[in-house]
């Protein structure tokens, strides 16, 4: 499924004194199954971006084309366009209601009038593929930690079966062990199910070493789009909208500073570590 947003625009409380434009002329295509990073300095517009997508919010302006077609032509559509493209929104968790783990991820199914059969299909692969075990499909989802709270959220919106899987900082809140839980989870989704998937972060060391493409907001417009790398080597312009490369990188600017021989487009933590193991094994110094 690909998405094209065309001239979108959003105003909060148009024609009155809180009148404030979130989204202006924002452009974007993304392909089916790549993994799309998002990000931007808090009030950007990121969050209003993603409520789009998937009919949340309305535009005030422009279009969003899913194969090609206005997903607000016929609101009457706009339930299946939900199903095909799922959001989680930041701290999903919060709304865990039922009373077990698999009875939470099977509320989205049941409600689709599925068979009994299907929905225990699609809550058992769901919860595989975020990694979380029969041993707790009986559990209170209250039960466990944070970051299997997160997983089972994210597990109630993969079991509607989604060809579009949004995901609002996703890791936000969580302690390093549950941080690198949902990323591995993110991970082995993307590869095994090829959908596409829309990362919204923080992170310039998550995003670095996950997605296929950035898009790059500010004051809701995109200030630039391209492969991390593309991105990332525009390290000045980054600063000057509140943003920066991986916190990696500029450990690599320091050695260079000193005379070490380093490649300039390093930017995840994997590719420092075979750059500075060739160095050791050489001479190093230029």
């Amino acid at each position: 499924m690909s998405i094209k947003i065309n001239h979108l625009t959003h105003v909060y409380n148009p024609d009155t004194i809180f009148e404030k434009v979130a989204l202006h002329d924002v452009n974007v295509e993304i392909q089916k199954g790549e993994f799309i990073g998002l990000i931007g300095h808090t009030g950007s517009g990121k969050s209003t971006l993603i409520q789009h997508l998937n009919g949340t919010i309305f535009p005030t302006a422009g279009e969003i084309l899913l194969d090609g077609e206005n997903i607000h032509k016929d609101k009457a559509k706009l339930k299946e366009v939900r199903q095909k493209i799922g959001l989680a929104f930041q701290y999903p968790e919060h709304q865990l209601f039922e009373m077990t783990v698999y009875k939470d991820v099977a509320f989205g199914p049941s409600n689709m009038k599925l068979s009994p059969e299907e929905i225990d299909k699609r809550v058992k692969e769901a919860l595989q593929t975020v990694g979380l075990s029969e041993n707790i499909y009986e559990k209170s989802p209250f039960e466990l930690s944070g970051g299997q709270k997160r997983r089972v959220a994210i597990a109630g919106v993969l079991a509607m079966n989604p060809e579009v899987l949004i995901l609002d900082e996703p890791t936000a809140g969580l302690d390093p062990k549950g941080r690198d839980e949902i990323l591995l989870a993110i991970q082995k989704l993307h590869k095994e199910r090829g959908i596409t998937i829309i990362l919204v972060s923080h992170s310039m060391e998550d995003v670095a070493k996950l997605v296929d493409r950035l898009i790059v907001m500010e004051k809701g417009k995109v200030a630039m789009m391209g492969t991390p790398k593309e991105v990332f080597a525009r390290v000045k312009e980054l600063e000057k909208i509140g943003l920066a490369a991986p916190q990696i990188s500029y450990v690599l600017d320091a050695l260079r500073e000193k005379g070490y021989a380093l490649p300039q487009d390093i930017y995840t933590m994997e590719e420092a570590v075979k750059a500075l193991y060739a160095l050791l094994k050489g001479e190093g110094k230029i």
